[in-house]
């Protein structure tokens, strides 16, 4: 069958209908009047035909208020009228780069809602519609058509609007859920059969393809995502080919999507809500993205009041929402919609996913930014800012969200105090920029007067060398996480370091009563990287990270020697851990061009004197002095 024969089969059941069809035209002169409000679908589902009639009837519908959420198609409102921006106003919920420049000028208005709130706005009456222009699907032998690929807001707010022309079109693809609209609603439509819009993100930076990797490092087999619009939480896909089970309920999807699904990766077999189903608004991509979705019964489309309401989010299991934020500051505030005073895109549904996230069994809510952006005239700024710019809007509370990932890393905001937080923010921002963000920091007392950050031999700042990261599986198949210590472990190995017993305590650091204070810890958790080694074992501990063991070696002043330290928690004892442990300082000890382990161990530390004897690894001296061994171990071969 050729592609003509078959948009003309799918327009067979319009026979029936054939007193609603008018020219476009008269559906514009008959339906919308001067000083009417309409709402435009939005997307890539923009009515292009019955927009471009309006267009050129522009000088007889004057003060006409155009409701959008977002738009993305490349028409010139205000072609038709000499460029006279007073005659439409557009009212929109999301600022699209087309109708960026109107906002900032005032030619066009930003309403900021909630996605889930939207629909309730109109039903409740609280906005009167005169009209509402959709694209949809043809009808089915039943007269249903399909919204196709944008529900969202354009079906609630269809279903309150006094008038309904449709641009009905066959290459809209006939999506299914809670989807459809009964020729009977229709007041009026038209034919088309142009392209549907396609949307395209640039190509990932090597910046958004390294947040993209510690984002899915994030994501656990199971997890159900949802994934903002914006190149970074579009980029994350391709980092998440080796999970298993993944579902989704997320307000909009695109390609990479379709990718998982081909691949395996997203089956929704383990949601806890929809199993088996992908749920979604709206979707943004290109035309196979459109082919995918067209009539498939593993993907329902839902309007934005269900999809997004974070109750009904919530029910997921593991649900991971990920959005993208412009800037947010050192305490967790997070704006993501407005450059100062300059709107710049819109709430969306963040907020309903940060929330239901939240809510969720095991749920994680992350926002993703570049840690830095680059003006106009060449300037570069970090997105971590001290503050929010006068007339920045928080979008989320510092309350909300629980990670923030950059290129840098991961910072960890939940449940952690204003100290502990801009620690973390500072450790993911630019390294550019985090010796201003700490003095910033200590004006304000956010953080102690002497807090420092790792600094070099050379002076510079000593950068996390994430490539240490590991894991080990202990002998009863529990899997700790192996990296190096960072500033933001301060408090936490405080925590280890008491946890030992007054034995341990004494054996590890000759002392019964040592006082592990911020002043004798900060210099531990900030180390230069590239002459010192600090590596910590964690795990989870009743749903809070703990450290259970620690190895580290110190330079000394000998070039090729430096001093080694191991202390494992008792419960966690013959596992393996502190072989491994070693083993890895060396593996890292000999790319610093070390040779020799020295240290000095009490005599009655007869386990530890035990471990090094048997290490594998030749002593090279051993003597005792003062009731302490001391040795030094040839790590060199």
């Amino acid at each position: 069958m050729t592609s003509k024969e078959m948009i003309n089969k799918k327009l067979l059941n319009l026979d029936k209908y054939k007193q609603k069809h008018v020219d476009v035209e008269q559906a514009i002169k008959r339906y919308i009047k001067p000083g009417d409000r309409i709402f435009i679908d939005s997307g890539c589902s923009e009515p292009i035909d019955l927009i471009s009639k309006l267009i050129e009837l522009g000088p007889q519908l004057s003060d006409v208020e155009m409701i959008h959420f977002i738009s993305l198609s490349d028409l010139d409102y205000y072609k038709s009228v000499g460029g006279n921006e007073d005659l439409f106003r557009h009212n929109v919920f999301f600022i699209s780069e087309n109708l960026r420049d109107s906002v900032r000028r005032g030619f066009a208005d930003y309403t900021p809602m909630l996605l889930s709130d939207i629909p309730r706005f109109f039903e409740r009456g609280q906005m009167h519609l005169k009209t509402a222009l959709i694209q949809i699907s043809p009808p089915d032998e039943f007269g249903f058509c399909s919204y196709g690929i944008n529900v969202d807001i354009a079906k609630p707010i269809a279903e309150g609007a006094e008038f309904v022309i449709a641009e009905i079109n066959p290459k809209m693809p006939r999506t299914l859920g809670d989807s459809f609209i009964h020729m009977n609603d229709i007041d009026a439509y038209i034919l088309s059969d142009h392209d549907i819009i396609e949307f395209k993100y640039d190509p990932p930076d090597e910046s958004i393809k390294k947040i993209a990797k510690y984002v899915a490092s994030l994501i656990e087999d199971e997890s159900t995502i949802q994934m903002g619009i914006g190149k970074i939480p579009n980029a994350i896909s391709t980092e998440l080919e080796d999970k298993k089970d993944l579902g989704v309920h997320s307000e909009v999807f695109s390609d990479g999507i379709v990718d998982l699904v081909e691949k395996g990766v997203i089956t929704c077999k383990k949601k806890t809500l929809h199993k088996g189903k992908i749920v979604t608004s709206f979707v943004m991509g290109s035309r196979r993205l459109y082919d995918f979705v067209d009539n498939n019964p593993f993907v329902e489309f839902h309007p934005s009041n269900y999809c997004n309401d974070p109750f009904v989010i919530s029910r997921n299991k593991k649900q991971v929402a990920i959005n993208a934020a412009l800037t947010i500051d050192l305490t967790g505030q997070i704006n993501a919609d407005s450059l100062g005073t300059l709107f710049y895109s819109g709430i969306g549904g963040q907020v309903d996913f940060v929330r239901g996230a939240n809510h969720s069994e095991d749920g994680k809510p992350i926002a993703v930014l570049a840690s830095t952006a680059t003006l106009k005239d060449g300037t570069v700024v970090s997105r971590i800012v001290p503050y929010l710019q006068p007339g920045s809007g928080v979008v989320i509370t510092r309350g909300d969200i629980h990670y923030v990932v950059s290129e840098w890393g991961i910072a960890y905001l939940f449940g952690k105090s204003i100290r502990e937080r801009v620690l973390q923010m500072i450790n993911i921002a630019h390294p550019d920029f985090r010796e201003e963000l700490l003095e910033y920091a200590k004006k304000v007392k956010y953080i102690y007067a002497d807090q420092k950050l790792p600094i070099s031999i050379s002076g510079r700042l000593s950068l996390y060398p994430d490539k240490y990261e590991t894991t080990f599986q202990m002998k009863n198949g529990e899997i700790l996480k192996i990296r190096p210590i960072k500033p933001t472990d301060e408090r936490m190995l405080q925590k280890f370091y008491y946890s030992l017993s007054d034995l341990d305590k004494y054996l590890r650091f000759f002392s019964r009563d040592r006082n592990f204070s911020h002043k004798f810890v900060q210099p531990l958790a900030n180390i230069d990287y590239t002459t010192d080694m600090v590596l910590v074992s964690e795990c989870l501990e009743g749903g809070e990270r703990i450290i259970v063991a620690s190895a580290a070696f110190f330079k000394t002043h000998k070039p090729s020697t430096v001093e080694l330290g191991i202390v494992v928690k008792k419960n966690f004892r013959r596992t393996g851990i502190a072989t491994f442990l070693l083993n890895y300082l060396v593996i890292i000890a000999r790319e610093l061009n070390y040779q020799f382990f020295t240290g000095s161990i009490l005599v009655e530390n007869k386990p530890m004197l035990h471990f090094l004897n048997n290490s594998g690894f030749p002593l090279k001296s051993k003597s005792v002095e003062y009731g302490e061994v001391l040795f030094t171990l040839d790590i060199s071969k």
